[in-house]
């Protein structure tokens, strides 16, 4: 089963995909193309074989592509179910230990930021698309989506449109910045230094696979509301005419869930977090057709196999980071999700 939020489709509403063909990929050498129209999903995993390291893995696929016949517009379902919390990979204590080791690394020049991530586990007893509904009724956002194959499900509440190709148009929007509080975040030099960052390698990373001269940054620090935060964003723009997979091999993983620099970060993210980050922080979306495809970044995301689920969230840490608003931080992202 997928369901999609109504604006991957430019409507209202949700719909359900009428799935033709389902295939499973661990290497991004294993693909010689992408079908339109499928739905993509490319896991956090992948980043070991892209940046050529070895990395914490799951046992999931890398690669997942959905080829789909058409979509039918569904009404909202309604129902119960529980989540338990059990366990959590960083208690809040060893979270604001990381950050300092960060902090350390900054000081050192080692990285300038690193996203520093958490595993929420719980136990789950109902229906999985309940929770999806549930999940995007707090919050509404423009990439929701829900997958369900049985053995393993997954329920997305992004807001961050990681690539989206129309034509030979490129754009991304990197999301670093969030607060409960508007005035906060337009007056944080900590949140707009973070931001400057990664839209910098952005600029960077689309620089690889678009026409020299045609990057541009047609946005900065713009601030969107959302039901329980308020997020900031910019947009960087480019003209390619590479392939989705040529795009993700020069492009991948986001560099806003990442750090810069990027291989490095990513790097010292596997040191730091004890969990393997499995389709969190990876991407996902629509590939309509040759040239068009829409990307979000799996962030508000969660991952599920029989009775267990895992809900993920994390803060771009910098320098000047206070330990203590960062953890406030990093359970606002969570409150849409479970409330404590």
């Amino acid at each position: 089963m997928l369901i999609l939020c109504g604006s991957w489709l430019n409507k209202k509403g949700f719909y359900e995909a009428e799935i033709e063909d389902v295939r499973f990929y661990q290497s991004l050498s294993q693909i010689r193309e992408v079908e339109p129209i499928s739905f993509v999903i490319f896991s956090y995993d992948l980043s070991g074989e892209i940046l050529d390291f070895k990395l914490q893995s799951t046992d999931l696929p890398s690669v997942i592509v959905i080829k789909i016949r058409k979509f039918k517009k569904i009404n909202k379902k309604k129902g119960h179910y529980n989540l338990l919390p059990y366990s959590m990979s960083l208690k809040d204590s060893e979270f604001i230990a990381g950050i300092q080791k960060i902090r350390n690394l900054i000081e050192e020049g080692t990285v300038y930021q690193i996203n520093l991530t958490n595993r929420f586990d719980f136990e789950f007893k109902g229906n999985p698309v309940n929770l999806f509904f549930r999940f995007y009724k707090n919050q509404p956002v423009p990439y929701g989506f829900f997958l369900n194959f049985g053995d393993f499900f997954v329920v997305s509440g992004s807001m961050e449109l990681f690539l989206e190709k129309l034509g030979e148009r490129i754009v991304s929007k990197p999301i670093k910045g969030t607060s409960k509080s508007l005035r906060f975040l337009q007056n944080s030099h900590k949140d707009k230094a973070e931001n400057l960052m990664i839209t910098d390698m952005m600029r960077n990373d689309i620089g690889r696979i678009a026409q020299i001269g045609s990057v541009k940054v047609t946005e900065l620090f713009k601030i969107t509301k959302y039901r329980t935060l308020y997020q900031m964003h910019s947009t960087v723009e480019g003209i390619t005419n590479k392939s989705i997979i040529d795009i993700i091999k020069e492009t991948f993983p986001p560099a806003s869930v990442t750090g810069a620099p990027k291989r490095k970060a990513v790097e010292m993210i596997d040191i730091l977090e004890p969990h393997a980050r499995s389709y969190y922080c990876g991407c996902g979306g629509l590939v309509r057709n040759e040239t068009d495809f829409t990307l979000s970044v799996l962030i508000r995301t969660a991952v599920g196999k029989g009775n267990r689920l895992s809900y993920y969230a994390g803060c771009g840490i910098v320098w000047n980071s206070v330990p203590e608003r960062e953890l406030e931080e990093l359970y606002l992202k969570v409150k849409a999700f479970y409330k404590r």
